[in-house]
């Protein structure tokens, strides 16, 4: 029971974020292609999700300051569904950006950073919730902020490395 919110009478609650998720990989493929055949390049159509994913999960942070049920559902939703968007374009760039014998290895070596940061993700919210017992209701507080903003700096790093450079006049990549 954090925040004074009993769980037990309000499970409904629980679902909004996963409903959220659902819906946001649909979307994020969904928009891409739609503004892919409205005329936009392949490369502003994917940032541009990550853009909306990025920032939308920051979302996660307001849910700090609140004990209203239905505005943190409302928000995790949110994040969640922007998340998923976000997630799903990350998991295309790797076809977008190499050669055919290059995409399986791009994908298992993100795949494998992926499952070294959750690993890596699950031993500090331990760690940090252990650590926040004294302050009752808000141990999850610091895991919250960390998770709203993750998905902002991988954004940063998306926009900053994911551009046309000599490796793609080298044909190493493919042009974005």
């Amino acid at each position: 029971m954090a925040k004074g919110i009993s769980l037990k009478s309000e499970l409904i609650a629980v679902w909004i974020p996963f409903i959220g998720a659902d819906l946001g990989n649909f979307f994020g493929g969904a928009a891409s292609g739609y503004l892919i055949k409205r005329g936009w390049p392949l490369g502003a159509a994917r940032k541009a999700l990550v853009v909306f994913g990025g920032i939308g999960v920051t979302l996660l942070i307001p849910t700090i300051f609140t004990v209203n049920l239905g505005a943190i559902a409302a928000l995790f939703g949110l994040a969640t569904f922007c998340y998923a968007a976000f997630s799903t374009i990350a998991n295309v760039l790797p076809s977008d950006l190499f050669t055919g014998g290059s995409v399986a290895s791009v994908s298992g070596l993100s795949g494998t950073g992926a499952g070294l940061g959750t690993i890596i993700a699950f031993k500090l919210i331990g760690y940090f919730s252990d650590a926040s017992r004294a302050l009752p209701g808000h141990s999850f507080d610091k895991v919250v902020l960390v998770a709203g903003l993750v998905p902002f700096v991988g954004m940063i790093l998306v926009l900053l490395l994911v551009r046309n450079t000599r490796a793609t006049e080298q044909g190493l990549v493919r042009p974005m």
